[in-house]
């Protein structure tokens, strides 16, 4: 066979393919126990930022230090109960391939979410004490380009936002993208989502909020579409087709002051 032919540079080709093909494959298989571990650590960081117990750019966290005072519990979101499953084995997204909650026509910011799994885990930030502390709450929605997905901490009234984080989105850069500015979530730690009777009362308002009224939240100028995304995805979340049996039974003997 001639050095040039076709047929050998083809057979040179393929076996090049099957090399650099059983490469990454093996490098894959490698690390993905490496991926996990990384993945849950990140998830662990966002978690402990949200709750306000460490700094975005804080560095060498040792999240499963700060997480011996947080209990990670599956709920199921119908009932608002505790359900029979360990928290580090539940996959969020798996649950909800394999069986989604269609969320009703009318329920409010329910078109900002679509669908939901069943079960959702739970993160109950305690004190030394083991007092109830705060509320890690993961949560997503629609936003212009992209699925925004985060975690809304509340205090231990379950009214008062300690903080808003999200860890994954797609929105354009100096505009929608800026729900990861920490300018932007520094207002949100003292927010009330509920009034007095307990009843959802919060806007994200187009521009800024007047007065630092502790019911509405900046927009963000030129992100409309994003910012309409956030604030359907709280009414919903905090709906009783979201968290709302969730947050009764937590907050059975919890003072709920609006």
């Amino acid at each position: 066979m001639s050095r040039d032919s076709v047929g050998k540079i083809l057979l040179v080709a393929f076996s090049l393919c099957v090399v650099c093909s059983v490469m990454v494959s093996s490098t894959a298989v490698a690390l993905k126990d490496k991926q996990q571990t990384n993945v849950a650590k990140d998830r662990k960081r966002n978690v402990l930022v949200a709750a306000g117990l460490v700094t975005p750019d804080q560095a060498d966290v040792d999240v499963d230090a700060y997480f011996e005072n947080i209990e990670a519990r599956v709920y199921d979101l119908d009932t608002g109960k505790v359900a029979d499953v360990k928290a580090a084995d539940f996959d969020a997204e798996k649950a909800l391939k394999a069986e989604p909650h269609a969320i009703p026509a009318g329920v409010p910011g329910g078109d900002k979410v679509k669908a939901r799994s069943k079960q959702q885990v739970v993160y109950l930030v305690k004190t030394k004490e083991g007092a109830l502390d705060a509320v890690v709450l993961p949560i997503q929605g629609l936003g212009l380009w992209s699925t925004l997905k985060g975690f809304l901490a509340l205090e231990a009234d379950l009214v008062t936002v300690r903080g808003l984080v999200y860890y994954d989105q797609k929105e354009t850069p100096g505009l929608g993208g800026e729900v990861d500015n920490p300018i932007w979530r520094a207002q949100w730690p003292g927010k009330k989502l509920f009034d007095a009777d307990g009843s959802y009362h919060f806007t994200v308002v187009k521009g800024p909020a007047s007065g630092g009224d502790p019911h509405k939240a900046d927009g963000i100028s030129g992100a409309t579409i994003t910012c309409n995304g956030v604030d359907g995805m709280l009414r919903y979340w905090m709906s009783a087709d979201g968290y709302g049996p969730v947050l009764e039974n937590l907050g059975k003997g919890v003072k709920r002051d609006g």
